[in-house]
């Protein structure tokens, strides 16, 4: 066991395995590894609510709030797109109406 709040995600899952399968309660838990209560109440808390993938760790997502993020900064980037869009439509209308449209290239 490493030092408080280094746990391996082995360590937890352990910990888990042993209060849910082999009925050990938390406290009992507690003493034994000499981890305060409350953090493995929020272990316990992430098992149940992640399964297998609870414990990502410090800077590690989980697969489903990775792919999230990726959405979120394609989402962005098609905004960002048809702003531009947006912007060259109107452009050309008022080049158009200007009577400056289509733009013509000096033949050599």
């Amino acid at each position: 066991m490493g030092t408080y709040g280094e746990e391996s995600r082995e360590f937890k899952f352990e910990i888990m395995r042993l209060h849910n399968e082999e009925g050990i309660s938390l406290k009992i838990l507690s003493e034994r590894f000499g981890i305060p209560q409350p953090t493995l109440f929020g272990w316990r808390k992430q098992y149940q609510k992640y399964g297998s993938d609870a414990f990502v760790g410090c800077g590690r997502q989980r697969p489903q709030d990775a792919e999230l993020r990726r959405l979120r900064r394609e989402n962005e980037r098609l905004k960002m797109e048809m702003e531009l869009l947006k912007k060259l439509a109107a452009y050309r209308a008022q080049m158009e109406q200007e009577g400056k449209w289509p733009i013509c290239v000096p033949e050599e």
